[in-house]
């Protein structure tokens, strides 16, 4: 259970996850040792599953971005494994997910532009085993990326 100096702690780690322990125990108000096994008892715990550098993809010219949702032939036993697994090996693939309802999985790809967005498409998510449906929604603008906790 988390009390209000764990709950300080993380507020600030999310601010500012490059904080050493020290800093983040003066902004929580509490003493450096403390922090620190608050910290290390949080990540014990799971709560605090790593840190992470994000790179902005665009500044490599990776231009496009865009959301596949995919249907799924369920009468396949292994459908969703098999193409969980061959997904996986497309590089261009940032993000899998997958979801109770019409549409069994989603995933978030980027390309350099559009004629490497086709080659993608044609040639690595077409050959993805066991697909019946897939609906291609080109990314516009990100209004709102925030994976701060309100806590």
């Amino acid at each position: 259970m988390l009390d209000d100096a764990d709950r300080r702690i993380l507020r600030h780690l999310q601010a500012d996850p490059a904080a050493t322990s020290a800093e983040l125990a003066d902004r929580a108000s509490l003493n450096a040792a403390t922090c620190w096994r608050r910290l290390e008892r949080l990540r014990e715990a799971g709560v605090i599953r790593g840190t992470r550098a994000v790179i902005d993809w665009r500044a490599f010219g990776w231009e496009v971005e865009v959301s596949l949702r995919l249907t799924l032939d369920k009468t396949q036993p292994r459908a969703f494994d098999d193409f969980l697994a061959a997904a996986r090996q497309v590089p261009e693939v940032l993000e899998i997910q997958t979801f109770l309802g019409q549409v069994d999985v989603r995933l978030g790809l980027i390309a350099r532009d559009m004629a490497h967005y086709k080659e993608i498409y044609r040639d690595r998510i077409l050959t993805l085993p066991h697909i019946t449906d897939v609906e291609a929604l080109m990314h516009i603008a990100r209004l709102k990326h925030d994976e701060t906790l309100p806590i």
